[in-house]
């Protein structure tokens, strides 16, 4: 559902994973946490890092969790999983970026990227984001926010952040207000349609 088309790879460094969650259990803790209505602050520090191919499942299980909280959506695992392992291979179609807090995977986020011809410049679009509901209202969303758009205001070929969010996803319309962000002018529309995997290479 990306508006976004690939850009040029980042050198970034990536480090070791931390233990993977399963979606069925990110599942239960979002319907625990909304009955509830836990709303814990923490001054835990948030440490950023680019995701690798070994995070695999842990990305899978967030982007499971996030389709089915946000839009109802009980996406495919083949696909997603195929497509998340394409994502982590190579950093021209995406980044992956997750935040920890004393050694526990506490969410994600990604990007990737839009040429602009107007701006002669890449717009970053930010996607793909998920907190787990335990370490949800502890700045792990800002923490990533800043990471990336720290690494986007340094580089001269990036004109500015963009994302698409869900029309009635209020909460995080006003999360991402709290970070300066504006709402464009702009709807979003689409046409999709199934895709084939890409081909693997053979060799000549």
């Amino acid at each position: 559902m990306s508006a976004a088309a690939p850009g040029k790879k980042l050198s970034l460094d990536v480090v070791s994973p931390c233990p993977s969650v399963h979606v069925q259990c990110l599942k239960a803790a979002i319907t625990s946490c909304r009955q509830s209505g836990q709303r814990t602050m923490s001054d835990e520090p948030v440490h950023i890092r680019q995701a690798g191919p070994s995070d695999l499942e842990t990305v899978v299980a967030f982007n499971q969790a996030m389709a089915v909280e946000t839009e109802g959506r009980d996406l495919d695992s083949e696909t997603v999983t195929a497509g998340v392992r394409q994502a982590l291979a190579d950093p021209g179609r995406s980044v992956y970026f997750l935040a920890e807090i004393d050694g526990e995977i506490a969410g994600q986020t990604m990007f990737t990227t839009e040429w602009s011809d107007w701006r002669n410049g890449y717009f970053w679009w930010i996607q793909s984001v998920f907190i787990a509901p335990e370490h949800r209202r502890k700045g792990v969303f800002r923490a990533l926010h800043q990471h990336i758009r720290a690494l986007a205001k340094a580089r001269p070929d990036v004109c500015g952040l963009r994302l698409y969010v869900h029309h009635d996803n209020q909460r995080a319309m006003n999360t991402y207000r709290q970070l300066g962000m504006t709402q464009a002018e702009y709807h979003l529309y689409e046409e999709e349609w199934a895709t084939d995997p890409p081909a693997a290479a053979h060799p000549d």
